[in-house]
């Protein structure tokens, strides 16, 4: 008989431990989240609010986030460090912001003459370029768990004063400029720097810049570059495709059940297909009226002078994977990729 309540006694002491357990790993997660990019702009911004809008009704409430609006919690610059420190337990961001710290961070944001979003999805999703990302920044010592979070079409190639006509024209001019179609510009001539969208028009008012890229018309038609600089050049060379990236603390998200970490994963991979059709729909409009309203000349870069950025571009990224063992392994990797699957371009889609 007192085996027999030892036994009862144990069974109910492992059955509480287990609903313990259980109701530990079942605990609502809430990731507050500072963003890069206000929510008013579409797909930069309004692509984490409607992630925050939706997942605590996808989680069935195992997971709500907060959106934090730039600077209003960590500045845009800071997000990367913030969510590995712990300071936060999430950021939305774009991994080209940290340059300065991780040389190859900007082949998971935007490539020159890279890849236009169905093919960069396809390396991030089912090529080696998801991996690749989480080992970036876990090489680089960061304590963080990224994913895939919104993806943009083409952006403008910059907003001018004046014409630019000639590489020529582009020596001296100081202009905001992200990436690594930055370092393309400086190669150039050009002075650059990477200003917050807040701090863009400023800086055109005030002259501090003469020029300025940021993203897609629809969005810089908020920003309110048209009131100034009347030339707005394409194709965006520079950024035929921008993706978007939520970090979660790695302790964070190691303490998040299979469950909240699936829909994490999965909201995000629904708001990157609704970032990039809602910016796919908004942009010839705000075209329309940049030129019948604002006065906006639409320009088209000649032959010669995208030969030659494509030409300094691939300088840089020679020069860049000499530099940097991983950047050269990522750049390897998503080279050979863009091979491969020039196969089914060349092939199957309709010439421009």
């Amino acid at each position: 008989m007192k085996l027999r309540h030892t036994l009862m006694a144990a069974a109910m002491a492992t059955a509480v431990s287990l609903t313990a357990t259980a109701q530990a790993a079942d605990k609502p997660v809430l990731l507050k989240v500072p963003i890069a990019f206000a929510t008013k702009l579409p797909g930069l911004g309004s692509t984490i609010k409607w992630v925050g809008d939706n997942i605590n009704t996808l989680s069935n409430g195992q997971v709500k986030m907060k959106v934090y609006e730039p600077g209003k919690l960590v500045a845009a610059f800071e997000i990367l460090d913030a969510v590995s420190s712990g300071k936060v337990n999430a950021g939305y961001t774009t991994a080209g912001y940290w340059a300065g710290k991780i040389p190859a961070s900007p082949l998971f944001s935007a490539v020159p003459f890279g890849p236009e979003a169905g093919e960069y999805l396809a390396w991030l999703y089912h090529g080696n370029g998801g991996k690749l990302y989480q080992e970036m920044y876990d090489q680089a010592g960061y304590n963080v768990h990224v994913e895939v979070c919104g993806v943009i079409a083409p952006e403008t190639s910059g907003w001018f004063t004046k014409e630019i006509n000639s590489p020529e024209d582009l020596n001296g001019l100081k202009m905001r400029f992200f990436g690594l179609g930055g370092q393309v510009m400086q190669k150039l001539g050009v002075s650059t720097s990477l200003l917050p969208g807040g701090e863009i028009f400023p800086a055109l008012e005030k002259k501090a810049i003469d020029a300025t890229e940021f993203s897609m018309p629809a969005i810089d038609k908020l920003l309110g570059f048209h009131k100034i600089a009347k030339f707005n050049y394409f194709p965006g060379w520079h950024q035929q495709a921008t993706v978007f990236e939520l970090l979660i603390n790695g302790d964070t998200w190691e303490g998040m059940n299979e469950h909240q970490q699936a829909v994490v994963s999965m909201i995000c991979k629904a708001g990157t297909a609704d970032s990039f059709a809602y910016t796919e729909a908004i942009q010839a409009a705000a075209m329309t009226e940049n030129v019948e309203k604002n006065g906006v000349t639409n320009k088209l870069w000649s032959d010669e002078m995208l030969a030659l950025y494509e030409k300094t571009w691939n300088e840089v990224a020679a020069e860049q994977a000499a530099a940097d063992p991983f950047f050269k392994k990522v750049w390897d990797d998503l080279t050979a990729f863009r091979a491969e699957y020039d196969i089914w371009q060349a092939n199957a889609f309709l010439p421009r």
